[in-house]
């Protein structure tokens, strides 16, 4: 770590810690007190103001996340300073999913959110709309899809009827809902790494089966606490589409047979 970035921040101690596959990420002390911070080059400064806008706007619908603390540019650098917290928790998915469903339930005006942000690394446009169907194709699918054909990759439209009869409200999504970006601390889970969005909160259940899925018994309790509508079965692999998609875009061609695949189901649907 910069030696300059440092002296600015006020950093007392750091150790280099894993966090994610973008950024630098320490654990630091400040007056005495334990921080997580990522840092990166400038250009990563915007990125870092959408996460600590989400994880804001996550712990006021009730999910548990860090807190962020401060960001911006020191010393040539990128940052974002938030909450320490101790993963050292028992493993408990009926928690999460409780705690998901009850998120869940905060409506919002629309579907979309203040600011545009970031899937990965990739930008999220998130424009407000009243219609979820439009949103959906408008805000995700059409913008991925243009990007998988200027990297070259020969991709046919998405059919739109899996959403036609579809009229969710818009709850507050995580929106990069993966085992990956979860974990639980001795109070219960946490959450965090989010590109958060109001949406069909069928998008966060869906991500959650698609990179190995969570226990069956997350799924029982969520359905248990705020019911699933029928047809969510059809609908999912629409909503990992986009996460497919995503993948491509920024990993390549390892990821085009599971696009190729979805792709299938859904005309054939």
């Amino acid at each position: 770590m910069n030696e300059d970035f440092k002296r600015h921040l006020g950093i007392e101690q750091s150790a280099r810690v894993t966090g994610g596959c973008i950024h630098e990420c320490y654990r630091v002390s400040i007056a005495g007190k334990g921080f997580f911070l990522k840092t990166n080059a400038i250009r990563y400064e915007d990125a870092f103001a959408a996460e600590a806008d989400g994880l804001a706007g996550l712990r006021e619908a009730g999910y548990r996340a860090p807190a962020p603390h401060s960001r911006g540019v020191l010393a040539g650098r990128a940052y974002l300073l938030m909450e320490f917290l101790d993963l050292r928790g028992a493993v408990d998915w009926p928690a999460l999913a409780r705690m998901l469903a009850q998120a869940h339930r905060k409506r919002g005006p629309a579907f979309g959110w203040e600011r545009d942000n970031y899937i990965g690394a990739t930008p999220q446009v998130n424009s407000w709309r009243d219609d979820w169907t439009e949103f959906w194709f408008e805000n995700r699918m059409k913008p991925q899809l243009a990007l998988a054909r200027q990297k070259g990759f020969a991709l046919p439209e998405i059919p739109r009827g899996l959403l036609a009869e579809h009229r969710p409200q818009p709850s507050l999504l995580h929106g990069d809902l993966w085992s990956g970006n979860v974990n639980f601390m001795p109070e219960g889970p946490v959450v965090f790494d989010p590109a958060v969005y109001y949406g069909d909160r069928e998008a966060d259940l869906a991500m959650t089966e698609l990179f190995g899925g969570f226990p069956r018994e997350f799924y029982d309790v969520y359905n248990d606490v705020f019911p699933l509508p029928g047809g969510y079965a059809q609908r999912k692999p629409l909503y990992n589409l986009y996460h497919l998609l995503n993948h491509l875009n920024l990993f390549g061609r390892s990821y085009l047979g599971q696009v190729e695949e979805t792709l299938g189901l859904l005309r054939g649907a």
